[in-house]
């Protein structure tokens, strides 16, 4: 079975944007360079938040199809095995 790491990858991304904000408000330098510093990682945590939910919305649209395939193949091999069964019994009346 395939194992899912993308929750683990959010989980460590948030993480190390929060230990980095928490490291810039800690660090000794002026207001205005920590802001612009802030600034730049909330912007890169932003891009890698769309990053990963687009990431996310294509498996989901993949396992959307899949499942859609396998119903439609399930659905066709009912049918037939509804026909066959029909034809047995009109062949034994």
């Amino acid at each position: 079975m395939e194992r899912d790491n993308s929750n683990v990858f959010v989980w460590f991304f948030s993480g190390a944007v929060l230990g980095a904000a928490v490291a810039l408000l800690l660090a000794p330098e002026s207001g205005e360079r920590t802001r612009h510093r802030l600034a730049r990682q909330a912007q890169r945590g932003r891009q890698g938040f769309l990053e990963s939910s687009q990431e996310l919305f294509e498996r989901g649209r993949e396992l959307y199809e899949r499942g859609r395939e396998i119903a439609e193949d399930a659905a066709a091999m009912f049918e037939r095995g509804r026909r066959i069964a029909e034809k047995t019994i009109d062949d034994r009346i």
